[in-house]
């Protein structure tokens, strides 16, 4: 069956690509019995979304994860494991090219976030599964550490918070050194006390995305590209996923009606689409109105250290955290390269289908670099003046704004929205790296026992 879908994808791909008239035809084939009914009465709406879609392509799997992030594809592989048919959806060429691209990659200890929340439960064990997924696969890494730095006396209080919410967390060896005795460890540093996180660490995300695709397809699972889930229904106890191939939104010019192509039919679907996550949400019809939190998006630039032969630090180093995020910081990639940030930018969303094809402004200004030089310099005082070159940014699916407190992650499930079988992943940010594979876990278990 699966195999049927994957070839009732590629034909519709082939399908697209023909002469016009050809496509034309197959394209009124399959949906004018679907845009008549958009001008029936809205009574009748219940009964039109029962029976006009019949003239649409439709395959039945097993379970669907759309989004081939990494914690699409781990959620895809904690499936395949339990010997799930499992098709993931990607609308990128390939996996992996959104936020879980655009990170730190950092293995996050557990540190900062609320007792019992999502993000400080399955941070923690999704660093230790991390750790040991990496150790037994060969994934570069290292557990190098990481010191959270309190730049003047007034910032003490708030770093005996953070540790104490660390501990509460079960976070393993924390410990609060005082000034003279981090700026032994690290000599560039500067600050009055710090926190000691030995079981922080880094990791190469491609390598780790690259092996848990791998040992998902080696279980069964199948994943298809270029091909963008525009939204769904509910069809009897099934969910139908609506597929289209993803050129075809590049045409498309937001004054008619989006159609799909194809119509996955399934009884587990997973939206694991990270920024696009709450707009695809939206766009399922038959869930309940009022559930979704409200979206929010935070582009955080990095800038790289130049003119250095070594980097001045062993460790990673964070500031107190601030509105938006945990601070302009430093993280050392496993080649050495030093990075800092991200900042905080709160941008604007951009419409449904731009979202989907991850249309967002990931251009990072050289002038930015001025606001990073003094919130450096408050933990290293020697950063030379043009040493700054800008890097990469990446942007944050939050579900807080500004000077709102941080929100965890949202996991929905029927309990939330009342469609048996849908899971959304809404405001997976950091810690999301981290937890993925904690994520995989709780969902393979819970939603399938």
């Amino acid at each position: 069956m699966l195999k049927q879908t994957i070839q009732r994808l590629e034909g519709c791909i082939s399908a697209s690509r023909r002469s016009g008239n050809v496509h034309m035809k197959w394209k009124k084939h399959l949906f004018g019995n679907w845009v008549r009914s958009t001008c029936s009465s809205p009574q009748n709406n219940n009964h039109n979304n029962r029976t006009t879609w019949y003239s649409v392509p439709k395959e039945r799997v097993e379970c669907v994860v759309i989004g081939a992030g990494v914690v699409g594809i781990a959620v895809a592989r904690a499936l395949a494991l339990k010997g799930r048919e499992v098709l993931v959806v990607e609308s990128a060429p390939t996996f992996g090219t959104g936020t879980s691209s655009r990170n730190s990659e950092v293995i996050h200890a557990g540190i900062y976030y609320p007792a019992n929340s999502f993000k400080a439960i399955f941070c923690v064990r999704g660093r230790k599964m991390l750790y040991e997924y990496c150790s037994k696969h060969d994934i570069p890494h290292q557990q190098i550490g990481k010191l959270i730095v309190a730049t003047r006396s007034s910032e003490i209080p708030k770093l005996n918070d953070i540790l104490n919410c660390g501990i509460q967390n079960g976070v393993d060896g924390l410990k609060m050194v005082d000034g003279v005795e981090a700026m032994k460890m690290e000599p560039e540093l500067q600050c009055e006390r710090a926190i000691l996180s030995p079981v922080t660490g880094i990791v190469d995300s491609h390598s780790l995305m690259l092996s848990l695709v791998g040992e998902s397809e080696s279980h069964g699972a199948t994943f298809t590209y270029n091909s963008t889930v525009i939204g769904g229904h509910v069809e009897g106890n099934d969910i139908c996923v609506h597929v289209t191939e993803t050129d075809h939104l590049k045409e498309w010019k937001g004054t008619s009606i989006l159609h799909p192509e194809l119509l996955l039919s399934s009884r587990l679907v997973v939206n694991s689409t990270g920024l696009s996550a709450p707009a695809l949400a939206k766009r399922f019809s038959g869930l309940k109105s009022g559930v979704f939190p409200p979206s929010y998006y935070a582009r955080g630039c990095y800038f790289t250290l130049s003119n250095t032969k070594a980097s001045p630090f062993t460790r990673l180093i964070y500031p107190i955290p601030e509105d938006g995020g945990i601070g302009v910081h430093v993280t050392i990639d496993l080649n050495g390269q030093v990075k800092f940030g991200p900042n905080v930018e709160w941008i604007d969303s951009v419409d449904d289908i731009s979202s989907f094809q991850n249309k967002f402004d990931y251009s990072v200004n050289p002038n930015r670099a001025e606001k990073f030089y003094p919130e450096i310099r408050k933990y290293y005082p020697n950063l030379k003046d043009g040493s700054l070159e800008p890097g990469y940014s990446g942007i944050r699916p939050k579900l807080s704004g500004p000077s709102q407190l941080p929100a965890d992650f949202v996991i929905q499930g029927e309990d939330i929205h009342g469609v048996p079988g849908l899971i959304n992943l809404l405001g997976i940010e950091s810690p999301g790296l981290t937890s993925s594979m904690a994520i995989a876990e709780f969902i393979a278990t819970r939603f399938l026992g």
